[in-house]
């Protein structure tokens, strides 16, 4: 008898034990047999099978074994099954049914059991789910995502930015939603920039293809293309700055961009508000990489390097003013 039917009438096993085995008990046709043999023995000899009595469980078991062996025993059970037989067909005839059943309540459970992960400012994470997909995180940013993957696609959610490379699987596509955009793949590597506070949602893609999703609009994107949805309209371009998915190993890169959008990002990365009192600074382009351990204030003073001008800091109110 294998012992996980054992723990299974007595509660001993997980959720996700328990469906392992009746996956595993619908296509062995062995462990089938054993399964509704100790079914059929508990609603004979009323062997317990709640968690709280577990050892009167085992203890009876044994003791069927032994009597079993006997010949008075066996012919005790013949007498027996003859009068049972017709609560033996009907244990027998419902077994798939509850197995069925059971398999997907258990289904059902396990798919709810969702997990979020946050990554704080100025820092990155990265994660294998269960398909075998891996997902970076940068900083500020969510991810909500299954413990399991059940049914005919593998969904999550985004919020911030994140880098996908999407584990294969033809008969379950991989379906990210962000806001108000929802990206499905297959097995693909790409990237989804989607903080709220930009009012965009922008998915660049470096290999395979992605179908993109925006309110009535969709596009399918090749690598090196990249997508943003935003106020209604969803626009395809190729990449402008490849070096901005160098994030993933904590590099920010910023290529002719003008000092206002940099400092939006910076905001969003170190969770800092950032005000640019002089209104000339504001158009000025930069190109520039930094590493994300060098910090807010670092980063800020190597700027000022390049166009003077004054930076002050409130670390009370965590305001930093440049002027």
């Amino acid at each position: 008898m294998d012992e996980r039917i054992l723990k299974y009438f007595q509660n001993g096993l997980e959720a996700n034990e328990r469906l392992l085995l009746l996956r595993e008990i619908e296509k062995n046709e062995e462990l089938k047999k054993q399964f509704a043999e100790y079914q059929n023995m508990q609603a004979l000899l009323n062997l317990s099978s709640h968690a709280e009595d577990k050892e009167e469980g085992k203890t009876g078991y044994q003791h069927f074994q032994k009597r079993i062996r006997s010949k008075k025993m066996h012919i005790w059970l013949v007498k027996t099954m003859k009068y049972a037989a017709a609560i033996l067909i009907l244990i027998i005839s419902t077994y798939q049914l509850s197995v069925w059943h059971m398999s997907h309540q258990l289904q059902d459970d396990l798919q709810a059991q969702t997990n979020t992960l946050y990554v704080p400012a100025g820092q990155r994470a990265c994660i294998t789910l269960q398909d075998g997909t891996i997902v970076w995180l940068n900083a500020q940013s969510t991810l909500i995502y299954p413990s399991h993957f059940y049914g005919k696609e593998r969904t999550v959610s985004i919020t911030g930015e994140a880098f996908f490379e999407v584990s294969k699987d033809k008969e379950k596509p991989f379906i990210v939603t962000a806001q108000d955009a929802k990206i499905r793949v297959l097995g693909t590597k790409f990237n989804v920039y989607s903080y709220p506070d930009t009012k965009q949602i922008k998915t660049s893609l470096i290999e395979g293809a992605v179908q993109v999703f925006y309110k009535s609009k969709q596009v399918i994107l090749r690598p090196n293309e990249e997508s943003i949805a935003q106020d209604g309209k969803l626009t395809v371009s190729n990449i402008k700055n490849p070096d901005m998915l160098l994030w993933r190993n904590g590099i920010y890169s910023f290529n002719n961009e003008r000092l206002t959008e940099i400092v939006r990002k910076l905001e969003l990365y170190y969770d800092v508000t950032i005000n640019i009192v002089n209104p000339k600074l504001q158009d000025i382009c930069y190109t520039c990489k930094f590493r994300q351990r060098d910090g807010i204030e670092k980063i800020l003073y190597t700027i000022q390097k390049i166009h003077h001008f004054k930076i002050e800091i409130n670390k009370e109110k965590n305001v930093i003013t440049l002027k």
